[in-house]
């Protein structure tokens, strides 16, 4: 299994390519699922794409019912309960490959799969889990999850919804309204959180709505007409004196936060791997486009804008994958040391998920902000036509806007990877001390003046990922070091700081890809190279702004000349030919 890695010490260690896993790896089982995934989106869902826009929830539905038939709502529920228990990895594979063509139907599956599911495999008691479980792994019943109120987004332990225990002792009633809720119209299973009494914290619970004494007591606003993932049912949920049983309560009162957060982790690894099959089928369209759309007598796949666009759009693809696969193969491998070590399958992957929540959070963002940005540019690509809801660029740039707000808006998740990193350091979990104060050393020395030998494949790339792993370290160090336990009100500067953890761990990933499968005249080459190159630009930007803003005079010339120094190549790679050079590949050969 090699050596288990924990949850953010890529920062301060070096990774050697062989014990990251990618794409490349995947064995028959996976490519299996991957295959048939890919083949029935093309052949039941790409065909009918227009319906997801014209608002047919009952269309949505039915590709679940059919996606429940196969097998693939179960591919995370263990197999004593109807599922099909395959590993983490396996269930990234689902879910990318599944939510390219159309938002509507990924946040349908997500939602079902991800926080309509887990929060049930991973807190349930084993009567709750024969009772939901294989319903939901099975499509018989489809599952929503209702956290977020008029009042309470982000914030989520300030809901209103109220529980109050019967005198008997055998039931809760519950009073209050969610809204936002995904897959509200057509669930059967709902895994709500409400607060007990006066308690401190929200309390999970889990109720089928067909099995309620009184149906009017768990009541439904309208559909919501919604900027993108029109067909994906959407409404608020009133709770009106709804009584449920009181072993419905699902893990522990108080702990309703705790299991929110922790599917929150789960759901924003696999958003992340929900963008990926989307920014695929964008380029794919684009570079086919481009292809056929002739100006001035040529093909536009001619022109260097263009050729620009498609490279950069190519080069997103393949570092979005790098760093999902990596991250989900590091949540795997930790699951199964758990329980090789004696820990129940539950406990593991919760512990498994928590332990990679930086990199979960990371991930999230990256691929987000990248799908969008991707879409924006397909439009681009197709000019005039792309604005129109004749080609499939419009749906594609509506949809991709959501996954920037889903499970933790992008400006939360950002400064949340930041302040989890630091609650590692400070628990003393995660040593960045010693490399920070390291660091702080290296600037009052003389920098060397020898020239390294980069001959060897990567060598130079993963130099620079070091040094850049010592700009982030020698920011957050200093304003640690400044501001203390007061460091979060300072959001400014975590943001800034996030933006160097999400390209260094990025970079990293996608180096490391290159280096462990391709060669060195490869596209696959080319891409970790530019994008590199662009990582290097936007952590100098990012570092700048942060160096400046609380260091001065002595300090600051430092910070701002190690920054020069450990932003610095040797040999400055030429990005018009390798953009030219992915540019080309990808064109002659149609698709991604």
């Amino acid at each position: 299994m090699g050596n288990i890695v924990k949850g953010g010490e890529f920062l301060i260690k070096e990774i050697p390519a062989n014990e990251i896993f990618s794409l490349e790896e995947l064995n028959e089982e996976q490519k299996m699922l991957r295959d048939s995934a890919k083949e029935f989106i093309d052949r039941e869902v790409v065909p009918q794409k227009e319906r997801f826009e014209k608002k047919d929830y009952a269309f949505t539905e039915e590709v679940m019912r059919k996606l429940g038939e196969m097998g693939m709502l179960g591919i995370a529920v263990p197999e004593e309960y109807g599922g099909l228990g395959m590993g983490f990895v396996t269930t990234m594979l689902a879910c990318d490959y599944l939510s390219g063509v159309t938002g509507s139907l990924a946040t349908a599956y997500g939602a079902h799969t991800g926080i309509g599911t887990l929060p049930i495999v991973l807190y349930g008691t084993e009567a709750q889990k024969q009772k939901y479980l294989p319903d939901l792994a099975m499509g018989t019943k489809f599952g929503a999850y209702c956290l977020t109120e008029p009042d309470a987004g982000s914030d989520a332990n300030s809901g209103k919804t109220r529980a109050k225990l019967s005198e008997d002792g055998k039931h809760y009633i519950i009073n209050g309204q969610k809204m936002w809720i995904s897959n509200a119209g057509f669930a059967d299973t709902f895994t709500l959180f409400a607060k007990i009494d006066d308690d401190k914290n929200i309390t999970g619970f889990v109720i089928n709505r067909s099995e309620l004494e009184n149906t009017e007591s768990l009541t439904f606003g309208e559909e919501e007409h919604k900027l993108g993932i029109r067909a994906s049912s959407t409404r608020q949920v009133f709770f009106n004196d709804m009584k449920i049983p009181a072993e419905n309560l699902l893990g522990e009162r108080n702990n309703g936060f705790k299991i929110a957060l922790n599917a929150l982790n789960v759901g924003r690894i696999k958003l992340a791997a929900a963008c990926l099959d989307a920014q695929r089928r964008i380029l794919n369209h684009s570079i086919q486009y481009s292809n056929e759309r002739k100006q001035f007598g040529v093909s536009i796949s001619t022109f260097g804008a263009i050729r620009k666009k498609i490279a950069e759009m190519a080069t997103g693809v393949f570092v979005s994958e790098a760093g999902s696969y990596r991250a989900a193969k590091n949540i795997q491998d930790k699951i199964d040391e758990l329980v090789a070590g004696g820990m129940n399958h539950q406990e593991a992957e919760l512990k498994g998920v928590e332990e990679f929540a930086v990199e979960c959070s990371i991930l999230k963002v990256f691929v987000s902000d990248l799908a969008q940005h991707t879409a924006d540019e397909g439009i681009q690509v197709y000019g005039g036509m792309g604005f129109s809801e004749d080609t499939p660029m419009e749906a594609a740039w509506r949809d991709s806007r959501i996954s920037r707000i889903y499970e933790g808006t992008n400006e939360i998740n950002r400064l949340l990877s930041v302040g989890m990193l630091i609650k590692r350091a400070m628990k003393g979990e995660l040593d960045l001390l010693s490399p920070a104060m390291a660091i702080s050393k290296e600037l009052m020395g003389i920098p060397s003046f020898d020239v390294p030998d980069y001959s060897a494949f990567m060598s130079e790339e993963k130099a620079i990922i070091a040094n850049l792993k010592k700009v982030f370290l020698m920011v957050s160090g200093a304003a640690l070091q400044k501001y203390m336990m007061d460091i979060e009100k300072q959001q400014h500067l975590l943001l800034n700081a996030s933006e160097i953890l999400n390209q260094i761990y990025m970079a990293e990933s996608t180096v490391l890809r290159a280096e462990k499968h391709f060669s060195p005249d490869s596209v696959e080459a080319a891409m970790a190279q530019l994008n590199l190159y662009k990582a290097v630009e936007k952590i100098i930007t990012a570092a700048k702004e942060g160096i400046v803003s609380f260091a001065e005079g002595d300090e600051q010339r430092m910070m701002l000349s190690g920054l020069r120094r450990f932003t610095k190549y040797t040999n400055h790679p030429n990005v018009v030919a390798l953009t030219e050079k992915i540019a080309a590949h990808y064109i002659e050969k149609g698709a991604y």
